[in-house]
């Protein structure tokens, strides 16, 4: 019993600890005050300064950060998942040396991958194509390193814990080997595809190393170098406080963030008292 109750006052601790920053944000978000600890009344007008067009690099931060998560993250998933069944029919000892490749990038430090991203970069530029590379280009070959790793440990689980034999079966019936793939493997390992692609746009839209590192002029930022939010907070932090409209922002990504989760739990929950239901019938 005393195990248990000091068990959930240490759980309770952790979750206090992890949110209450973030709870302290979103309540200054709600007055003016240029800094968090000063309360100068209860106020929307940070909010509408958020939508205003004073705020309008925040805009194109957000922006950027979106089509980079975005596109990084389908094609590492793509990469990923198809790697990771590229890998899970190799012959023994190359699918050992494969997978211990892959894991190399998740331990290595991410300041050890940039510069090495910077190095091929300047390389290429220098002595290949004899010009300037960083762009968003080398932006998200970057971001797509940084992730591909972790969808590819995402769909491995998955190709383990399925029957072997079902892509072989799906060929001796008559299916090609794309139709075995699309409509045999795929299905099978799509939660593990599904999770993947999460964790690579996560990875994606709070990265700063990587991102600082192989930017370079595009997007929504025109002719500067391209602005995402964690570049833009690190700017605004050398010149003095953050911008009052980040905290106006924080709230608006948590409360999105949010319902993604709620939403995709109670699909699940959905989907598996559907699963029940049905079997159910059938045992009838």
């Amino acid at each position: 019993m005393v195990k248990k109750v000091l068990a959930n006052i240490y759980i309770y601790l952790i979750l206090l600890l992890m949110y209450l920053p973030i709870l302290v944000i979103i309540a200054f978000s709600f007055t003016t005050a240029t800094n968090i600890g000063q309360w100068e009344g209860f106020s929307f007008e940070v909010y509408a300064s958020l939508f205003s067009s004073d705020s309008l690099d925040i805009w194109v931060a957000v922006g950027n950060t979106l089509i980079i998560a975005l596109i990084s993250s389908i094609v590492s998933t793509i990469l990923g998942a198809l790697g990771a069944i590229g890998v899970y029919y190799m012959k023994r000892k190359a699918r050992i040396v494969s997978e211990t490749i892959t894991q190399i990038p998740v331990v290595n430090a991410e300041i050890v991958m940039a510069l090495s991203l910077v190095v091929l970069f300047v390389f290429l530029g220098t002595y290949i194509f004899k010009a300037n590379l960083f762009s968003f280009w080398t932006l998200l070959v970057g971001h797509v390193v940084l992730s591909l790793p972790f969808v590819y440990l995402s769909v491995k689980p998955k190709l383990e814990q399925m029957d072997p034999f079902l892509y072989e079966a799906a060929l001796d019936l008559g299916a090609s080997p794309s139709q075995a793939l699309f409509k045999v493997t795929l299905p099978e390992i799509m939660p593990g595809v599904f999770s993947g692609f999460l964790l690579a746009i996560t990875l994606s839209l709070d990265d700063f190393i990587i991102t600082a590192f192989t930017r370079g002029a595009g997007l929504l930022s025109g002719e500067g170098n391209i602005e995402t939010l964690s570049t833009l907070i690190q700017a605004a932090i050398k010149r003095g406080p953050i911008p009052v409209e980040m905290r106006a922002l924080t709230l608006i990504i948590f409360i999105i963030v949010l319902l993604i989760v709620v939403g995709s739990t109670l699909y699940q929950n959905y989907k598996i008292k559907h699963k029940k239901l049905h079997r159910g019938k059938q045992n009838v």
